[in-house]
């Protein structure tokens, strides 16, 4: 059946991020990677030195994006990357590799404006966790905010605190809640990741986390499955036993994925619904499809059920 306008503004069933970064930037833009060089508390001692069960960064690192360059010297080499394919584009600095607000303040404001004073950045996006952010930070990221587009992206991951102490996160939810409002407080755009599929959640924990992240002052959502990447902790886990395992076949995910779409926020911004990893990274699960693949069979199925994000919504 054919809809109206929905709340977001036109007749797609879900509130996607392209019509919500158009109206943010009269401009197109392409989010440029940048590796500053950060660590992890999760990494260098401070919580841990194993990091996350799941984590490989280099399951995600372009190859225009070397720490070994300069900040400027990366946004360059990933303009000629993306300029093969777009003219005419203005760019995001999207700060991705470990943990881009842990260092003095000092030190991030040297970064973040180097990559500012680039000529064809027009903002930034933060990629962070939610325990590593403070006031002087975020009194700093608000300034800088009103200049520029500004987005800070936080890893939550999960809503259940037994599953963070599972996979090693070092925090525990109540850190992304607090993150998340003090962002929204100070008008900053903001966020949440969320992996869906994390060892011991089952169905009623996805729809759960729906809810959950329903009612916080969240902006923009990402969503991914499950991967099991090389050089990882749980990828040993997984192949000593990968009976302990569920890994969703995409026919599974799509399922989960609309009826996660059905009881959330309809003011919530969609910008991600899976992750893809390069095949010489990614052990399972294989599914072969790219992103937009994806998104389009979710866009089908949402017709076919005749349904849309927030159908089921309740305060």
């Amino acid at each position: 059946m054919e809809h109206s306008v929905f709340p977001w503004g036109h007749t797609g069933r879900f509130n996607d991020y392209s019509t919500f970064i158009k109206k943010e930037i009269s401009k197109k833009v392409q989010k440029i990677s940048v590796n500053a060089g950060f660590s992890c508390p999760n990494r260098d001692g401070k919580l841990s030195k194993e990091g996350c069960i799941y984590c490989n960064n280099d399951a995600f690192s372009p190859d225009y994006c070397k720490h070994k360059n300069s900040i400027t010297q990366q946004i360059d080499d990933g303009i000629s990357f993306f300029s093969k394919k777009y003219t005419s584009m203005k760019y995001l600095a999207y700060f991705q590799f470990y943990t881009n607000t842990y260092a003095p303040l000092s030190e991030l404001k040297k970064k973040y404006e180097e990559a500012l004073s680039h000529p064809k950045i027009i903002g930034i996006v933060i990629g962070t966790r939610p325990d590593c952010i403070n006031d002087e930070i975020l009194d700093y990221i608000e300034e800088l905010s009103k200049k520029c587009y500004l987005m800070v992206e936080f890893g939550v991951e999960s809503v259940n605190d037994s599953t963070l102490k599972g996979i090693n996160r070092g925090h525990l939810y109540a850190a992304s809640v607090k993150a998340i409002e003090e962002t929204a407080k100070r008008k900053i755009h903001n966020c949440a990741h969320f992996i869906i599929g994390l060892p011991g959640e089952d169905d009623s924990d996805f729809m759960k986390q729906a809810r959950m992240v329903s009612a916080l002052p969240v902006e923009n959502l990402k969503l991914h499955q499950l991967q099991i990447h090389k050089g990882t902790v749980i990828a040993k886990e997984y192949e000593a036993h990968p009976e302990d395992f569920h890994l969703f076949s995409m026919d599974e995910y799509l399922d989960i994925v609309v009826r996660y779409l059905e009881l959330l926020n309809p003011n919530i911004v969609l910008e991600r619904f899976v992750s893809q990893t390069p095949s010489e990274w990614l052990i399972a699960p294989r599914w072969g499809v790219k992103n937009y693949v994806f998104t389009d069979k979710l866009k089908k199925l949402l017709r076919e059920r005749d349904t849309w994000q927030g159908r089921l919504y309740s305060k």
